[in-house]
């Protein structure tokens, strides 16, 4: 799985074979400035593939086979010059990947004084023509456009001090996330929260969207692998669970054993079925082998969740991909909804029972027993934490009236203050249009309750992850 979720990037320049005798050195100057896009683009943890500099038709039929070999997931195209689009047409119709055109100058301003000393008319157009590279742009923009290509563009500076190259990483950054989501595989284990009509969603449309898998599983299957675990694995994740969580002193040693048969369980099912994320939820009868298992799920699945195996609970299979995206761009990504206001400190107040991701929290996630699952079967133990403090997005994957997706967006910052000690996760939030206007707004666009939240302002790399899965993308704020 490891191997197929590298991305793997093609990069090439693009110029024109007539320059080269016409200019000297002029080639070389091109070459050398695109060593410098292959080599900041290497460092961003890619497998990546140099084609080099494509100058002839000849060239480019080739490369555009060369994509095709090499199962590129994404192109960079570095336009060193003025080039014919004509060149570049036939890897595009080959490679069939996301392009992102790359129209960086060399330097901030041409030396105008120095080059009007140019006393030869030849060396003048060889050193302006190393600066032409914004010239072809719109020639390619209007092709791309007229045959329905998808057309991208960074324009900045080579300097790596640029802003530009944090678009760069923004684009790595999505298009990682689409080969990640394109090979993840979901459980979803049990059945819908009966009567929650906004959770409910047309798989077959997740997988066409977003490609992967979706496993129905049955939760008397976890309940099976349960009562093949032996004590000495429980008591080995018990001390897990000492690692990994603040227990308090009121959770007794039977539940946390209890608990502890289930994650090692959980963890057998997703190595069974390869599971990159799941949602899940069981209604239970009293008294039975499932409820026993349903009712001691929250460690274990808040340990899956910070292993980047997203987990929400109430069966909603929408966030649990709005989870699994955050996760892929390193942000966390934690079951979450709203479910009061303060007036007083302008903050919405978000949480949610259930599995938290404890590697976004404030401190050590503390394990607390309740006598009640609000709204649920049974009683058992379950997690307190807190966001930690500053900024965060949440996201949440949204199906609209014509049936298709949008990953409607808001970034705001997890703030300081009371929370509600419950044994549910908890956080304050606050918006820059504010409280009010951020519900109102967000509420407009028929999200469903639940969403995600993540660490870090994402808004940038959520609007590029649309755009390569031609898909729509909602910014509340």
């Amino acid at each position: 799985m490891a191997n197929e979720q590298q991305l793997s990037v093609g990069i090439l320049g693009i110029g024109l074979h007539t320059y080269w005798e016409q200019f000297d050195g002029l080639k070389q100057q091109l070459e050398n400035y695109l060593d410098v896009v292959v080599q900041r683009i290497e460092s961003k943890s890619v497998n990546s593939v140099n084609f080099g500099l494509v100058d002839t038709i000849d060239r480019a039929f080739e490369v555009g086979r060369l994509c095709r070999s090499e199962e590129i997931d994404l192109l960079f195209v570095h336009t060193t010059t003025y080039a014919l689009s004509a060149t570049l047409l036939p890897i595009l119709q080959r490679a069939k990947v996301p392009v992102i055109i790359l129209n960086l100058s060399p330097e901030d301003a041409i030396d105008y004084e120095n080059f009007n000393k140019l006393s030869d008319r030849r060396a003048m157009t060889g050193e302006w023509l190393r600066h032409c590279g914004a010239c072809p742009v719109p020639e390619i923009g209007n092709v791309m456009s007229r045959l329905g290509i998808p057309f991208y563009e960074v324009t900045g500076l080579l300097d790596q001090q640029d802003a530009c190259w944090q678009e760069v990483e923004d684009w790595i950054s999505a298009a990682q996330v689409v080969k990640i989501m394109a090979n993840n595989r979901l459980g979803a284990i049990g059945t819908y929260y009966s009567g929650m009509l906004d959770i409910y969603t047309d798989l077959t449309k997740q997988l066409g969207t977003f490609g992967g898998h979706i496993e129905i599983l049955e939760i008397d299957e976890l309940t099976a692998i349960r009562k093949t675990i032996t004590k000495e694995q429980a008591l080995l994740r018990v001390n897990d669970f000492y690692q990994d969580f603040d227990i308090r002193p009121d959770c007794n040693d039977d539940e946390l054993l209890r608990a502890a048969y289930t994650s090692v369980a959980l963890d057998q099912l997703v190595a069974n079925y390869q599971l990159g994320s799941i949602a899940y939820y069981h209604k239970g009868i009293p008294g039975t082998d499932n409820e026993e298992t349903i009712t001691s799920i929250i460690l274990g699945t808040s340990l899956l969740t910070a292993r980047n195996i997203p987990v929400a609970g109430e069966y909603e299979i929408k966030n649990a991909q709005a989870m699994k995206i955050m996760d892929s761009l390193g942000a966390g990504g934690s079951f979450t909804e709203y479910y009061a206001m303060d007036y007083q400190d302008d903050v919405v107040l978000m949480g949610h029972d259930g599995p938290g991701h404890i590697q976004i929290a404030d401190g050590k996630t503390k394990v607390r027993p309740l006598d009640v699952y609000h709204g649920k079967v049974g009683k058992g133990l379950a997690v307190e934490m807190q966001i930690k403090v500053g900024p965060v997005t949440l996201l949440s994957v949204v199906e609209t009236q014509d049936g298709n997706l949008v990953l409607l967006f808001a970034e705001g910052e997890s703030v300081e203050g009371p929370i509600l000690k419950i044994g549910n996760t908890n956080s304050r939030y606050r918006f820059p249009i504010g409280a009010r206007n951020f519900v109102q707004a967000w509420n407009q666009n028929g999200p469903a309750h639940h969403c995600a939240v993540g660490l870090g302002h994402q808004g940038s790399k959520l609007e590029k992850l649309a755009k390569l899965l031609g898909i729509q993308a909602i910014k509340v704020c």
